[in-house]
């Protein structure tokens, strides 16, 4: 890590850089009601050029959520509805015969968008899991002989159903280590439903203003790419995964027949982007310890393999985290 950030320096960008943060969780508190989680990992995802898994049952507004956020960001946006007879070429697009031109013609996909929502990923086959998954990593797609960058920035927030299971396709480990976090939202408290009931009721919502266009989130990832994390902080990330790994060396070895297998590297790389972004979130020029913890649970939980023993004992991947968060030692 570079020695000589200035972090006053830093502090004073993000300072007069971050003033749509506030303006976005407004105009995301207009159509969203609660899940303030759900739009802060959002951001966090958007300004780390990262995608979101996102886990919850129907009607808690997950499509609404990113819908607005495309507004607000006067972003191109689109849905694909996953199902069990949808194709690659559905999702990435396909090659059509132009008569009139005696040539074969691209069609480009919904996969062409800055934000894309895609409904019940785990009800298609792993062939259309595949093409998606592959848009997300390489950021570009390749139609007969021609690759197409695609737009940025560009978020995925994909969704799953977690109570029915019957004619589904659940994501590989390998394929859901490549979402940056994963995201489990739960029902509103009973004063956000009364006031979820009260705006549904009342007709015409106001129009969604853009606060921020699309080449200036490219400027703020850069920002949130020169946050410091001290060395201390890649230690404590690191002690973090390799927890998961090998339990035993942390005092967790209670552990050791609840983790089949632990995370991958990638879990590093991506605690230490997400912690950069929440600390841009409070303000900060660097990283520290809490908001390291603070996002751990997200990037690591689908990232951690349980055994038959931890299902019988019906202990989850959270459980098993927060008990790694309270023994590695923090900085």
């Amino acid at each position: 890590m570079n020695e000589t950030v200035n972090i006053r320096e830093l502090n004073d960008l993000i300072a007069s850089k971050s003033n749509f943060v506030s303006m976005i969780r407004n105009g995301m508190d207009r159509r969203i009601i609660g899940q303030k989680h759900l739009v802060d990992s959002l951001l966090i995802a958007l300004l780390c050029n990262g995608h979101v898994l996102l886990e919850g049952v129907p009607g808690l507004a997950k499509t609404l959520a990113i819908k607005t956020l495309a507004s607000l960001v006067d972003a191109k946006y689109s849905r694909i509805q996953f199902t069990p007879d949808l194709l690659p070429a559905d999702v990435i697009g396909t090659l059509i015969y132009s008569v009139k031109n005696e040539s074969f013609e691209v069609k480009k996909g919904p996969i062409f968008a800055n934000f894309v929502l895609a409904d019940e990923i785990n009800r298609a086959p792993a062939k259309v899991q595949s093409a998606l998954l592959e848009a997300m990593q390489e950021r570009q797609v390749t139609i007969g002989e021609e690759t197409f960058p695609l737009d940025k920035p560009f978020l995925v927030m994909a969704t799953q159903n977690p109570i029915e299971q019957e004619g589904t396709y659940p994501l590989p480990e390998a394929q859901t280590d490549r979402f940056l976090l994963k995201v489990v939202i739960g029902y509103p408290n009973k004063e956000e439903e009364k006031a979820i009931i009260r705006q549904n009721i009342k007709g015409a919502l106001d129009p969604i203003v853009p606060v921020i266009n699309p080449k200036d989130i490219l400027e703020v990832q850069k920002i949130v790419g020169q946050i410091y994390i001290d060395e201390k902080i890649e230690n404590y990330i690191v002690d973090i995964v390799f927890a998961t790994r090998e339990p035993a060396k942390f005092g967790l070895a209670d552990l050791d027949g609840i983790i089949s297998y632990g995370a991958s590297p990638r879990a590093s790389i991506s605690l230490a982007l997400a912690s950069r972004a929440y600390a841009f979130l409070q303000g900060r020029g660097y990283v520290i310890p809490e908001d390291v913890r603070a996002v751990c649970h997200d990037v690591m939980r689908h990232r951690i393999g349980l055994s038959y023993e931890a299902e019988a004992n019906n202990i989850g991947a959270d459980e098993v985290i927060t008990a790694i968060l309270d023994k590695v030692v923090v900085p």
